[in-house]
C-alpha cells in the first residue's frame, strides 16, 4: 500500500495520475452542453448506495472511470453560462492550479512549523485586502472557510469587547434581508433568542438608518447594549448594499461594533467601476469577504478583517505542543493565534496565485462584467409583461417572478413559479434559484458567470415562462 504514498519514489505516479484526472475533467467541461443533466436521487442513489467501500478497485483510473458514472457526468457545472442560481462563481485556471499545489504540498496552517512561507503569503494576502478596505495601520485577519465562520468570529470578537459577563443584556441589529448566519452565530455565541434585532429595510433592500436609529435608542432605553450592527454588501436575495456611512456613523454614536458582511460584495475592492459602492466599509470594526464568490476561486476562500489586530486575541488559546506563549515573545508568526480552526488548508495560496497572474484589475474586470450583464437583465425584466422584478440591481442578482396575463390568484401564480423552477431544474437546460419577498415565491438569478450573456438571460426566462404557463394550462384541464 506504500505505493500510493506521495513521495519521492511515488513522484511519476502521482504525475500520471493527476494528469489522468485533469484530463477527464477538461474533457467534461469543453464538452458539456448544460449545466445539469436532470438526474433525480431516486435514479443516481442506487449507483452510488451499490458500491461497496471496502472491495477497492486498486487503480486510479479503474476509479476515475467509477467516478465519471457517479459524480463527472452529473455534476453540476457552475462554469456553464446557464448556471444562474446561487452565489457559485466560475473559477479561473491559476486559483486552480493553486489548489493542486496545494493539496499535494498539504501545508497547514495554524503554526510556522507547518508552513514556513505559507504563513507569510496568507499574512501578505490579509495585508493586501485590508489596504483595499481602508481599515488602517493597526489592521488585521485570517483566512476561514467561508463567510458563515467570518461573521462567527466578527461577532465573537464583538461580544468579548462589549465587555459585560451579562450575555442576555446583549443586542446584535441585522437588517432583516441579512444573512442567516448572524441568528445562528448568535446562538452558538450563547446569546438569547431576542438577540438578534430585525431591521426594516426599504424598497431598495437596504437597512433603513431611520429604523436602525430607533432600535439602538430603545436598546439604549431598555438598559441593553448594542454589542454589534451587522450591515451588509451585498445581501444573499438581493444584492443590495446596507448605506455603510450612515450606518457606521450610529454605531459611533452608540458605541457599537461595526462589522460588514461583505462576502458577496468584497468584488467591488477589486473593481475598476463601482468600488465608490463599498464607501464606508473602511470605518467597520470587522469586515467578511469571500474570495470564492466574487474574487472567481475555488471553495473555500474567505477571511475575516478587524480594524485593530489586538482584538483577534480574543480567539486565542495557547497549548505547549502546538504555539506555546514563549513563541509570542520569540515572534514566531502561528496564525492559529487568529483563527477558530487549528489544522487549516493553505486556501490563501489559490488568491495568490490568482493575483500573481491576473491582477486585481483582471479579477475587477471580470466582476464588473456580471455587474453590468445585471443591468441589462433588469431592463430585459422591466421590460417584459411576463415577469415583476424586485429591485434594480447594486451587484449581479436579479429577484423577479412570472406573472401570468390570466391568472390572478397569487397562490396559483406561486405555485406556477415553484413548478417552472422545479421543471427546468429537471430538464439541466439552466438552473435558476428561488426565495420569497413577503409571502410570495420568487426566483432569482445570482449572475456570477462572465461568460453568460444578455441572450441566455432571454432563453431562461422563455423556458421558465412555458414551463410556467404549462403548469397553469395542465391546473385548468384538471380543475374544467
Amino acid at each position: 500500500m506504500r505505493s500510493h504514498l506521495l513521495n519521492d519514489t511515488t513522484a511519476e505516479q502521482y504525475r500520471r495520475s493527476v494528469t489522468d484526472g485533469v484530463e477527464r475533467v477538461a474533457a467534461r467541461i469543453a464538452t458539456t452542453e448544460r449545466p445539469f443533466t436532470g438526474v433525480t436521487v431516486d435514479a443516481l442513489a442506487p449507483a452510488i448506495d451499490a458500491i461497496d467501500l471496502d472491495k477497492p478497485l486498486h487503480d486510479t483510473g479503474a476509479v476515475l472511470d467509477e467516478l465519471e458514472d457517479v459524480y463527472l457526468r452529473d455534476a453540476v457545472y457552475f462554469h456553464h453560462p446557464r448556471y444562474l442560481a446561487h452565489l457559485n462563481c466560475p473559477v479561473v485556471i491559476p486559483a486552480v492550479l493553486g489548489e493542486a499545489v496545494l493539496s499535494a504540498v498539504n501545508s497547514s496552517l495554524d503554526t510556522w512549523d507547518q508552513s514556513a512561507g505559507g504563513t507569510l503569503i496568507e499574512r501578505k494576502l490579509i495585508d493586501w485586502t485590508t489596504e483595499r478596505i481602508g481599515l488602517g495601520p493597526a489592521a488585521d485577519g485570517v483566512f476561514t472557510s467561508g463567510g458563515t465562520q467570518s461573521n462567527l468570529q466578527a461577532l465573537l470578537l464583538a461580544r468579548e469587547e462589549a465587555k459585560t459577563d451579562t450575555l442576555a443584556e446583549l443586542r446584535i441589529f441585522a437588517s432583516e434581508v441579512s444573512h442567516f448566519s448572524v441568528k445562528k452565530s448568535a446562538k452558538l455565541l450563547g446569546l438569547g433568542q431576542d438577540s438578534v434585532v430585525s431591521v426594516p429595510v426599504d424598497h431598495d433592500k437596504r437597512m433603513q438608518t431611520v429604523a436602525l436609529a430607533r432600535e439602538l435608542e430603545r436598546c439604549e432605553q431598555d438598559g441593553l447594549v448594542p454589542m454589534a450592527v451587522v450591515a451588509t454588501a451585498g445581501t444573499t436575495d438581493f444584492g443590495s448594499i446596507d448605506p455603510l456611512p450612515e450606518i457606521a456613523e450610529l454605531c459611533e454614536q452608540f458605541a457599537a461594533w461595526m462589522h460588514v458582511d461583505a462576502a458577496y460584495g468584497c468584488g467591488l475592492l477589486a473593481s475598476l467601476k463601482h468600488r465608490d459602492r463599498l464607501s464606508g466599509i473602511e470605518r467597520a470594526d470587522s469586515v467578511t469577504v469571500d474570495y470564492h464568490k466574487s474574487f472567481f476561486q475555488p471553495v473555500s476562500s474567505s477571511a475575516v478583517l478587524v480594524r485593530d489586530a489586538a482584538t483577534l486575541q480574543h480567539a486565542t488559546y495557547h497549548a505547549e505542543y502546538l504555539n506555546p506563549r514563549r513563541m509570542v515573545q520569540e515572534r514566531i508568526p502561528n496564525q492559529v493565534d487568529k483563527s477558530l480552526q487549528t489544522t487549516r488548508r493553505f486556501d490563501a495560496l489559490k488568491l495568490w496565485m490568482t493575483l500573481r497572474t491576473m491582477g486585481a484589475d483582471g479579477i475587477g474586470q471580470l466582476f464588473d462584467e456580471v455587474c453590468e450583464l445585471a443591468r441589462e437583465g433588469w431592463k430585459l425584466l422591466a421590460a417584459d409583461p411576463r415577469f415583476d422584478v424586485v429591485v434594480e440591481p447594486s451587484l449581479s442578482t436579479l429577484v423577479f417572478r412570472y406573472i401570468p396575463a390570466s391568472v390572478t390568484d397569487p397562490a396559483e401564480i406561486d405555485r406556477a413559479n415553484l413548478y417552472a423552477r422545479k421543471a427546468l431544474f429537471a430538464s439541466g437546460d439552466a438552473i435558476v434559484a428561488g426565495t420569497k419577498v413577503g409571502a410570495r415565491h420568487y426566483l432569482k438569478f445570482t449572475l456570477l458567470n462572465p461568460e453568460t450573456q444578455a441572450s441566455d438571460i432571454a432563453a431562461v426566462l422563455d423556458l421558465i415562462a412555458g414551463h410556467a404557463e404549462q403548469y397553469l394550462g395542465e391546473s385548468l384541464d384538471r380543475a374544467s
